[in-house]
């Protein structure tokens, strides 16, 4: 995958709707110093390009409920095309699953799990996780702290 040339001012929006995804198009064209016309053209370009894929809320966990967080390393009974096509699909259908990633080292994913408390997950692992039938094996990291937590992508 190729990246987008970007300028300075490209870069700037993107920084500024990072952290306000509502600002308006003429808040965004006072805070670059451009008129909204051709700011509402690089936003529309920015979103054509793939480079903004999507806008959404940052939830609070905690208060609603999903406040323990997991990671959980998966490692499968073996690799292979059919084996990771089916791995993906399912974890994709389970809403609990906020994040998957295929890793290198001894497991082959990570899962980024939110749920109510450890009773929940450990149900969650017999009743969903356990019936997975490619799984070999999981390993459970649970976050005691959150130290940082950001869905932005740093830009020079």
């Amino acid at each position: 995958m190729e990246s987008t040339q970007l300028d300075r001012t490209d870069l700037q929006i993107l920084k500024i709707l990072q952290e306000n995804g509502r600002m308006t198009i003429k808040e965004l064209a006072q805070k670059v110093h451009l008129s909204p016309t051709p700011v509402y053209e690089r936003v529309r370009r920015l979103e054509a390009d793939g480079v903004i894929e999507h806008y959404s809320a940052v939830l609070n966990a905690a208060k609603l409920g999903q406040g323990f967080i997991v990671f959980c390393s998966v490692k499968l009974l073996r690799m292979g095309k059919d084996i990771a096509i089916d791995f993906v699909e399912t974890v994709r259908n389970i809403p609990e699953v906020a994040e998957c990633y295929n890793i290198s080292g001894e497991y082959d994913y990570l899962l980024k799990i939110y749920a109510p408390d450890m009773r929940y997950y450990n149900e969650f692992c017999i009743n969903i996780l356990g019936t997975i039938k490619s799984l070999g094996s999981i390993q459970s990291s649970f976050v005691m702290n959150s130290v940082k937590t950001t869905s932005g992508i740093p830009l020079r």
